[in-house]
């Protein structure tokens, strides 16, 4: 202001008299003290803190523009000289650097925000937490509002794209769960990972809601996976439920709706292509014409089936906290439609945490999450692809809807029967308790002890029922006809699961000298039982079951119809573990972990007990005197582990146990008793155990050009030993188990996010790249595959990726009989020209099952993502892409001869004579070979996609804290906007089991999705 007042106030002329001259001499004067002033250097002190006000240790203090500096000591505290024009220039690894003038002031305190992409954020590694700069595994953080605001029921459909070396399989079905594959398919056993929710070990958690989800950690090497023992070889993804901080009670709203669109629908042919290929096919086949009259519909039965689905997400909670007492409640309730006609799935979710502090030593709480869904009763889209466009939909006179041609109606009907006549006749109620009680004390200094009681319990039943189907028929007498068997019938199942958990925990954290080290020492048990009964019944003689959903209960059928089953099962593991995370200056880093399992699924065999272990090691270079004077380069980290994991995700819960099964019954006595007989499902083996894997990596961790460039890169390795698989028998014997196979999982990940700022504006770029290589190393014995797959194409074997697909390559269409004549002979039918053309592969000069190979993998070579964002004052757009490359997708829908389906349009190019394609065989059902599995069937999987669009608004706090409100933003929202794929199907992402994956087998369409929300707070 001195300046300012000196400038405005120009010396006045000296004939103005004395006091002009006084004036002028006083404001030189000024301007002398001024300049004196700010040229003088004084003591700055202060401390430096994170986000939690904790003192950070070797934060730097640095003159901006100089290399004069200072770092802070244990207590975060600094003293540094400096000008009050001097800027002061605040870092610290993995923290967002700030900047501060001197000016007047003598004590200057700065808290330092951590960056999500930086290491310094402490992560939660199960049993606890750390900074990320002491670990030497591959862990990615992701926080909640990632997540949050995106149209997805499931929290982790909106991780697609976001995280290297994992792979999610999204599907369009209203409230579905998306499939996850961590590093590869790891076992033919199972893919799923481990999720960890409030610390409870789960199997999903699609009863989460997204807006209650604090942050989520996805840890995939064998350092921060192998203290979950026989659950840690698939990847452990951990979630962190929100929880109050201390501060005011708020208030939070946040609302969506939209709706979803099919955006790619598979090109199928008109009526009058229908016509023309149809006719051509039964001259070929040598049958007699198709009388078309009165089949002069032009239907599109996608049209028919599909809609656009409205879609709505809403949560509130309301938090607060005071210095002992802190609570969260959240309430949730999404409601979906699906993309088929009258599908609709309905969600309510509730979030309660409360935690109070007896002493500042002693702490208890609770954690509840609960919900009620009630899923969709999905339908298929495959009918409506497979229907001749000929038929009509709807006859007015009878009200009905119409059969289908003679050619189709005899193995299908109409897909509008399906999508609304059995529109809503299973109804099916999910329900999901899930919680903790735990109590948490701080001992001795260093010493903390922490004990939680962990209990999840599902119950879902649902009911289905058949109803008497009419449509309109003009070749039966009196033009309706009944479907199916003409009767009503009602099925019920019942399926409860309980999981019960305790974590006892110790934990010991201490720095002395350059030694800083945690450990971690625990014991845990684990229970998990399931029981589920089925049941069914049918209508008697005279006896209708109603069409009315209070009735649709197996107690009101016929007795003498009546069909049951059943499942039960329990499984219990206790553990011991142990954790050493332990660093010598801050830049030698060592972390080991110790888990022993005791399975009571293996109580028969004298290998109860199985141990997991870990070591890893990291060298934080940038902490080395010699590479001070890199300038651009804040951090580098080198680092590696090894260690083994386990596998339970397995499909029977005792592979060790003398399971028995039905078998033949047997007749005795007078009068006639039936005794039941029973045998084993598989022989039991006293040496069987837990599959293990065994992995390492070695990768860096790297930030440069002042934390804006934050780069990393890993190289895994995975060798699943022991694989669990069944030993074929001789003829007619029981079949066994035993750990007879290895599976080999290795790739590279990398990943690089840009974050700046300048002046208003602010923008990010982050990519990630994944390459994954599987192969199975060895199964069972030489030649021995498993099969699967419902056309038989997905095959596992030795020598080969897991699931890939087997069958005849294609070398063209034949021409011409001289074209078979001149090509190696087909042993396997009777060729003519138009069929298709198989590839000799083992060059006897035979077409035999011998030259099938693998024709497609299902497993892509690389996944990656590309995120942009850019902000201005209040405005953010950020854009999410993702795509995937170098695998295939086998087509099974229209590979059956069974019936007359549709036509794809790309028949429309079939074979019709020599020379007319080298790419569509001929128009004929009664040619077997063209049905074979074979290079015909088998598409690119590769696919880039547009994941998400968002556009948002903060408005500014100042204006809206007029209306009480204290935040308020508003969101634009488009999902799945754009996908560029090369395969026929509704979308290029194909899940299923481990060993049968990638199959298009009529998938559900992915649509674009478009919300608008807005995030209130009071």
């Amino acid at each position: 202001m001195l300046i300012e007042n000196a400038m405005d106030n120009k010396p006045k002329p000296l004939q103005h008299g004395r006091q002009g001259l006084r004036t002028f001499s006083a404001l030189v004067c000024l301007l002398l003290m001024t300049t004196s002033l700010f040229a003088q250097e004084k003591t700055v002190t202060g401390t430096v803190t994170d986000s939690t006000n904790e003192p950070l240790i070797g934060a730097s203090v640095v003159i901006q523009g100089t290399s004069n500096g200072t770092i802070t000591d244990i207590d975060g505290k600094y003293s540094i000289t400096a000008s009050p024009d001097n800027v002061l220039e605040f870092s610290y690894v993995g923290m967002v650097k700030q900047d501060v003038k001197v000016g007047s002031q003598h004590v200057i305190n700065v808290q330092l925000k951590e960056d999500s992409q930086m290491l310094a954020e402490t992560v939660v590694i199960g049993y606890g937490s750390a900074k990320k700069r002491d670990l030497t595994g591959s862990i990615t953080n992701i926080k909640g509002a990632e997540i949050a605001n995106k149209p997805s029921t499931n929290p982790l459909s909106s991780l697609q794209g976001k995280v290297a070396g994992v792979q999610i399989i999204n599907s369009g079905q209203a409230g579905s769960d998306p499939e996850i594959r961590v590093r590869g398919t790891n076992s033919i056993n199972g893919y799923k990972p481990l999720y960890i929710v409030d610390g409870l070990f789960n199997d999903n958690i699609n009863f989460l809601n997204p807006e209650d989800i604090e942050s989520m950690e996805v840890l995939k090497d064998p350092s921060s996976l192998a203290i979950f023992g026989v659950r840690g070889a698939n990847g452990v993804i951990i979630i962190t439920t929100k929880k109050a901080k201390e501060g005011q009670t708020l208030v939070n709203i946040n609302t969506s709706f939209g709706w979803k669109h099919v955006v790619d629908r598979i090109k199928m042919v008109n009526a009058s292509q229908f016509k023309e290929l149809y006719s051509e096919q039964l001259v070929n086949e040598k049958n007699p014409a198709f009388d078309f009259s009165g089949w002069n519909a032009d239907t599109d039965w996608q049209d028919e089936v599909l809609q656009n689905g409205f879609i709505t997400n809403n949560n509130i909670s309301v938090t607060g906290a005071s210095e002992k007492h802190s609570f969260y409640l959240g309430m949730g309730y999404s409601y979906e439609q699906g993309n088929i006609k009258h599908e609709k799935f309905s969600k309510i979710t509730l979030n309660a945490s409360n935690e109070y502090k007896i002493t500042d030593k002693i702490k208890v709480g609770f954690q509840f999450n609960g919900a009620r869904m009630l899923p969709a009763d999905s339908k298929s889209v495959l009918n409506a692809v497979r229907t001749t466009p000929i038929a009509p939909v709807f006859n007015e006179e009878y009200q009905l809807y119409a059969a289908l041609p003679e050619f189709q109606k005899a193995q299908m009907m109409n897909p509008m029967v399906d999508v609304d006549l059995k529109a809503n006749t299973t109804r099916a109620e999910n329900y999901r308790a899930s919680g903790n009680i735990y109590g948490e004390v701080d001992f001795l200094e260093h010493f903390n002890f922490r004990a939680v009681f962990s209990m999840d319990y599902g119950s879902n039943n649902g009911r289905t029922y058949q109803p008497i189907i009419k449509v309109y028929d003009n070749t039966v007498k009196g033009n309706v006809a009944t479907l199916g068997t003409g009767k009503t019938e009602v099925s019920q199942f019942k399926e409860n699961e309980t999981k019960v958990q305790s974590d006892y925990v110790l934990t010991y954290t201490n720095s002395f000298g350059d030694h800083n080290l945690t450990t971690t020492a625990g014991f845990t048990t684990y229970y998990n039982s399931l029981s589920r009964l089925d049941a069914a019944r049918g209508q008697g003689i005279g006896l209708v079951i109603p069409d009315n959903p209070d009735k649709w209960f197996v107690s009101i059928g016929d007795l003498a119809t009546a069909t049951n089953g059943s499942t039960q099962w329990e499984r219990t593991t206790v553990s011991f573990l142990g954790r050493v995370i332990y660093n010598y200056k801050g830049k030698y880093l060592f972390n080991g972990s110790f888990r022993r399992d005791g399975s009571s699924a293996f109580s028969y065999t004298g290998n109860q007990w199985q141990n997991f272990y870990s070591a890893g090691a990291g060298w934080l270079m940038t902490e080395e005197e010699f590479m001070k004077d890199i300038s651009w380069l804040d951090m580098l980290k080198l680092k590696g582990s090894w260690g083994t994991l386990g596998n339970q995700n397995l499909d029977t819960a005792y592979p060790a146990e003398p399971l028995l099964e039905n078998a033949f019954g047997a007749v005795f006595g007078n009068p006639s008793t039936i005794y039941p007989g029973y045998q084993l499902a598989y022989l039991p083996n006293a040496n069987l155990r837990w599959e293990k894997v065994e992995a390492w990596e070695a990768g860096f961790e790297s930030n440069m050009f002042r934390n804006r460039l934050h780069v990393e890169g890993v190289y895994y390795k995975k060798n699943t030993k022991d694989l669990l698989a069944k030993v074929p028998g001789l003829s007619g014997t029981v079949p066994g188990i035993g750990n007879l196979g290895q599976i080999e999982n290795k790739g590279v990940e990398l990943s690089a996010t840009w974050r700046d700022q300048i002046g208003d504006w602010g923008y990010n770029v982050g990519v990630n790249l994944t390459t994954i290589k599987n192969k199975v190393k060895s199964l069972v014995q030489d030649g021995y595959s498993i099969i699967a797959g419902d056309k038989s194409q997905s095959y596992t074997m030795a020598g080969y990726p897991i699931g890939f697909f087997y069958g005849y390559k294609v070398d063209g269409v034949y021409q011409s009989q001289a074209d078979i004549d001149a090509s190696p002979k087909n042993t396997l039918a009777t060729v003519t020209p138009g069929d298709l053309k198989f590839a000799d592969v083992n060059g006897d000069g035979e077409i035999t099952p011998a030259d099938r190979t693998l024709i497609g993998d299902p497993t892509p070579d690389v996944t990656y993502g590309i995120s942009l964002g850019v902000s201005y004052k209040g405005w953010e757009l950020g854009i999410d892409m993702m795509g995937q490359g170098g695998n295939q997708i086998y087509r099974t829908w229209d590979n059956y001869n069974w019936a007359q389906f549709n036509y794809m349009e790309q028949r429309l190019d079939r074979w019709h004579g020599e020379g007319t394609s080298n790419t569509q065989p001929v128009l004929n059902t009664g040619h077997a070979i063209n049905f074979e599995n074979s290079e015909y069937y088998v598409e690119d999987g590769s696919f880039f996609r547009i994941r998400n669009l968002q556009l948002g608004y903060t408005f500014d706090k100042a204006l809206i804290s007029k209306i009480g409100l204290k935040a308020l933003k508003a969101y634009f929202n488009i999902q799945n906007l754009k996908t560029w794929k090369h395969n026929t199907g509704y979308t290029p992402e194909f899940g299923g089991s481990a060993i049968a994956f990638g199959v298009d087998n009529g998938s559900y369409p992915v649509p674009a999705i478009y919300t608008f929300g807005l995030n209130i707070t009071f």
